[in-house]
């Protein structure tokens, strides 16, 4: 029996497709281990030069124009995709039109909305031999580009935004409540975490992100709480990891350092609340790992819908200050944990922890 092929399409612009794509193309390998399964990012491979400068420029506007963002945002919500737009993005289409006859996929799936247009440029429905579904990376806040295309399945994080879909006007059955793809670890059994913990201590996980300056101040008012262990991912920044390094030891605190690491998805499991932004990757492995979170930062557009959800569903809080975020911890921890319970059993409702796998297995019923 041929086991089939899986083409995936993925960009840089958020770490959240990629890690869609990444966790979808290994449960695919895993429960279906002869198939031909290949991830690409088109607009990398086809324009390098132009497509370094345009995630330049998106990460310049999501962290120091915000508001230049929103207003990008919404235009994209708004103006439809013209022929003209689409006759700029040839070399993209000549690269994707490349992939399609290379690998000869029997299911084509979108983890980025920007492909839509090329697809139905150069794959019209009538004419293709392929299925092709859209995964939606996105809670809530779903932007039009991501619905102006002609895929035949569109797969949601959750049932909330399943709901949008429709009221945007997707027919239902077109809709598919998979889950976000979150890495498979997710969906093996979690490690115990006591609550309250049996030593007192609530473990605390801090995704640093913004300000070095605001940073360390959050750090100082987080290791002011004497019932909190708390461990600081500070990615690839080395000079900040060692000015928090230096501030523990000024306080006589202990702390947990990490750099960049793989390892991730397990402290997020590992740990009782987790602090970071509201990216759409971090919000579904916090409710997959059904760990409360309290968001720091949010960009505008497709990250108001991820905060949204977790607030409007007593999942998570929100709190900008360093002040603010120690006050938001110290109201989960204090004794009776009454307002940290709510928070765990709605992430327990919310979160999707088969969502690799369960997605997996809707693209291979479609071969």
């Amino acid at each position: 029996m041929r086991d089939g092929s899986v083409l995936i399409l993925t960009a840089g612009f958020g770490e959240g497709h990629n890690a869609a794509a990444r966790n979808l193309a290994a449960a695919l390998r895993e429960l279906r281990p002869g198939i031909k399964v290949a991830v690409h990012d088109v607009f990398a491979e086809s324009v390098p030069l132009i497509n370094r400068i345009a995630r330049f420029g998106y990460h310049f506007a999501i962290t120091r124009a915000p508001s230049l963002w929103a207003l990008t945002y919404h235009l994209l919500d708004r103006i439809p995709a013209t022929s003209t737009g689409v006759k700029l993005l040839g070399a993209p289409a000549r690269h994707l039109r490349h992939l399609l006859r290379k690998h000869a996929p029997d299911v084509l799936v979108s983890v980025f909305p920007g492909y839509g247009p090329i697809i139905d440029k150069i794959a019209p429905a009538a004419k293709r031999n392929f299925a092709y579904a859209t995964v939606i990376t996105d809670s809530l806040t779903v932007n039009a580009i991501w619905l102006r295309c002609s895929s035949d399945t569109f797969l949601t994080p959750n049932e909330p935004t399943a709901r949008v879909l429709e009221d945007r006007g997707v027919p239902h059955e077109k809709i598919r409540v998979t889950g976000f793809p979150v890495p498979l670890l997710f969906s093996t059994p979690p490690p115990r975490r006591e609550v309250p913990p049996s030593d007192g201590c609530w473990r605390v996980l801090y995704m640093v992100n913004g300000n070095p300056a605001e940073v360390i101040e959050t750090t100082r008012a987080l290791l002011s709480l004497d019932n909190v262990s708390l461990t600081v991912a500070c990615g690839k920044n080395e000079r900040l990891r060692t000015k928090l390094d230096a501030l523990a030891k000024e306080l006589g605190r202990r702390i947990e350092l990490h750099g960049w690491t793989p390892d991730m998805p397990q402290l997020i499991r590992s740990h009782h609340i987790l602090i970071g932004k509201a990216g759409g990757a971090t919000i579904q492995e916090a409710l997959a790992a059904h760990t409360p979170m309290i968001i720091t930062q949010i960009v505008p557009g497709q990250e108001e819908g991820n905060a949204r959800l977790l607030i409007e569903n007593s999942a998570g809080d929100f709190a900008t200050t360093p002040q603010a975020i120690a006050d938001a911890v110290a109201s989960l921890t204090e004794p009776s944990c009454t307002r940290y319970k709510e928070r765990l059993l709605a992430t327990t409702r919310l979160g999707h922890p088969n969502g690799a796998k369960d997605t997996a297995h809707f693209i291979i019923s479609l071969l």
